[in-house]
C-alpha cells in the first residue's frame, strides 16, 4: 500500500479506516464484547439451552446492528465526509464503506461466539487466515485502482473475514432452538444493556483517534496524516498482537474470578509479568531500529515518522503495564468507573495532541499519545487498588522498573549520543533484554508444553525450562 499509494494515499487509507471503526463501533453497541461474556457465562452454567438460546440471540442482534450501521453511515455520507475532510467530495466513497460496516459487524458477532466458548486456536487461525487473504485482496485492488481502490479493497478485506469467521463459527456445535422475536427482548436488553458500557470505552479509543488524524489533515496535509499513520500502525503492531493474544483468554478468566480478590490481583499481575517480558524486547528493538522498521513495511518516503515512531514506543510499554488493570472494574461490572477513567483518558490525549501538533508539529502527536499513558497509568492504579486491594507483585516492580529506565536511557540516547552510538547502544541493551526476557519466560513455562524444536534450540544455547 505504501509503495503503490505513498505517504497521502496512506493517510487517506487510514481516515477511511477511522471512519469505518467510529461507525462500527456506534452501530455495534458493544455487542461484540458483551457477547463473549454473556456466551462464557452460558458455557459456565453448562446448561445447553442457555447456550443456545444466548448463541441465537447474539447472531440476530449482530445481524440487526450491522443492518442499521450500513444504513446509518449510508445516510449521514455527506455530513461525514464534510466533517472529516471539510468537503463533501468523499460521500461516495464513504456511502460504499457503509458495505464494510455490514460485514465487519457480523464477523465480530461470529467472532464473539468463538471467543465465548474459549475456541482459542481457531481464532489464531481465523485470525491468520483473513489477514492473508485480506492481504491478497486489497494489494490486488488498490494495485488495478490506486487511490479509488482504497475503500473497495477495505470492503473486499472485510468479506473475506465475514466468510472465514462463518466458516470457524459454523464448527461449534449449538443445540438447535426456536425463540420467538417476542420472547428475545430480555436477553437483548442484557446484551445492550453490558454492551453500551464497551460501546463507549471503545468508541473514546478509537474516536480519540479519528479526531487526532482530523487535526493533523487540517494542520498537516494528507501525507502528515500518512506518516501518522505509519508511525501508529508500526508503534501499535508488536504489542498489540501480544494485548490481543493474552485478552482473548485473560477476559473470561478474569471474569469468572471477579469476586475473589485474592485471584483477580493474582491474574492481573501474572498478565502484566508476561506482557513486560514479551514487549519490553519489542519495544527496545523497535526504538533502536525504527529507521529500519519505517522503510522495512514501508517505504523511505515514510522516513520523517520515525521521530514520531520512537515517541509512540514510549507509550505502548506504558500500556503494557496499565491495561490489565483497566480490566478489573469490567471484570466487577463496575462499568460505569471504567468508563470516566476511560473518558478522562480520551480527555487528556485529545488536548495533548492538539497542543502538541500546534506546538510541534507530527512530533507533538507522538508525545501526546506518550502524555497520555503517563496520565493513564496515574489514575488506573488507584482505581484498581480501590476495586479489589490491587498491588503489584514485587517481581512486577522490580522487571517494571527494570524495563522502563532501559527503555528510557534507550530513547535519550538518541537525543544525548551521536547517532551511531545510539543505535549500537540500543542493540546492545534490546539483544540482552531479549536474552533475560526469553530466560525468565522458558523458567516459568512446564517443559511439556514447549514444542520439541524449541527445545532443541533451547537445549543448544543453555536455556533450561521449567521442569513442571
Amino acid at each position: 500500500m505504501a509503495i503503490l499509494l505513498g505517504p497521502a494515499g496512506v493517510g487517506l487509507t487510514g481516515l477511511y479506516s477511522s471512519i469505518l471503526d467510529v461507525s462500527a463501533t456506534i452501530a455495534g453497541m458493544g455487542v461484540n464484547s458483551s457477547g463473549v461474556r454473556q456466551i462464557a457465562a452460558a458455557v459456565g452454567s453448562g446448561d445447553t439451552d442457555v447456550i443456545a438460546r444466548t448463541t441465537v440471540v447474539l447472531r440476530r442482534v449482530s445481524i440487526l446492528l450491522g443492518a442499521l450501521g450500513a444504513a446509518g453511515l449510508f445516510a449521514f455520507s455527506g455530513a461525514v465526509s464534510a466533517f472529516t475532510f471539510g468537503n463533501t467530495k468523499y460521500s461516495g466513497a464513504i456511502c460504499l464503506l457503509s458495505v464494510a460496516v455490514f460485514f465487519k459487524l457480523i464477523s465480530a458477532g461470529q467472532s464473539a461466539l468463538i471467543q465465548g466458548m474459549r475456541r482459542i486456536s481457531d481464532l489464531a487461525k481465523m485470525a491468520v487466515w483473513s489477514a492473508l487473504f485480506g492481504t491478497v485482496s486489497t494489494i490486488i485492488v488498490v494495485f488495478f485502482l490506486r487511490e479509488k481502490g482504497i475503500v473497495p479493497s477495505i470492503v473486499c478485506g472485510l468479506a473475506v473475514s465475514i466468510f472465514i469467521s462463518w466458516r470457524y463459527s459454523r464448527k461449534i456445535r449449538i443445540q438447535k432452538f426456536l425463540m420467538p422475536v417476542s420472547e428475545a427482548g430480555k436477553d437483548v436488553a442484557g446484551l445492550l444493556k453490558l454492551g453500551a458500557a464497551f460501546m463507549m470505552t471503545s468508541l473514546m479509543t478509537i474516536g480519540s483517534a479519528y479526531v487526532i488524524r482530523i487535526i493533523i489533515v487540517r494542520s498537516v496535509g494528507f501525507e502528515g496524516a500518512g506518516l501518522y499513520q505509519s508511525a501508529w500502525t508500526l508503534g501499535g503492531l508488536y504489542v498489540g498482537f501480544i494485548l490481543q493474544a493474552m485478552g482473548t483468554d485473560f477476559y473470561p478468566r478474569l471474569t469468572a474470578s471477579a469476586n475473589d480478590n485474592a485471584e483477580c490481583n493474582r491474574l492481573v499481575n501474572e498478565q502484566a509479568f508476561i506482557g513486560l517480558l514479551l514487549g519490553g524486547p519489542g519495544v527496545l528493538a523497535t526504538l533502536t531500529l525504527a529507521p529500519l522498521v519505517i522503510t522495512m513495511f514501508y517505504t523511505a518516503k515514510f522516513h520523517a515518522a520515525v521521530e514520531i515512531l520512537r515517541w509512540f514506543c514510549l507509550g505502548t510499554i506504558l500500556q503494557v503495564i496499565t491495561w490489565p488493570m483497566g480490566f478489573i472494574a469490567l471484570a466487577k461490572g463496575r462499568q460505569n468507573v471504567f468508563l470516566l477513567s476511560d473518558l478522562a483518558w480520551t480527555i487528556v490525549y485529545i488536548l495533548l495532541a492538539w497542543l502538541g501538533v500546534r506546538a510541534f508539529g507530527l512530533r507533538g502527536a507522538g508525545m501526546a499519545f506518550f502524555g497520555s499513558y503517563v496520565f493513564h497509568l496515574l489514575i488506573t492504579y488507584p482505581i484498581a487498588r480501590s476495586l479489589s486491594g490491587f498491588r503489584w507483585s514485587r517481581e512486577n516492580r522490580r522487571i517494571g522498573l527494570l524495563f522502563l529506565l532501559t527503555i528510557a536511557a534507550v530513547f535519550g540516547g538518541f537525543y544525548g549520543l551521536p547517532l551511531v552510538w545510539a543505535e549500537c547502544v540500543g542493540i546492545l541493551v534490546a539483544a540482552a533484554i531479549g536474552i533475560y526476557s526469553l530466560r525468565t519466560l522458558i523458567g516459568v513455562v512446564p517443559l511439556d508444553r514447549v514444542p520439541p524444536s524449541a527445545r532443541f534450540l533451547l537445549a543448544r544455547f543453555g536455556i533450561p525450562a521449567a521442569s513442571a
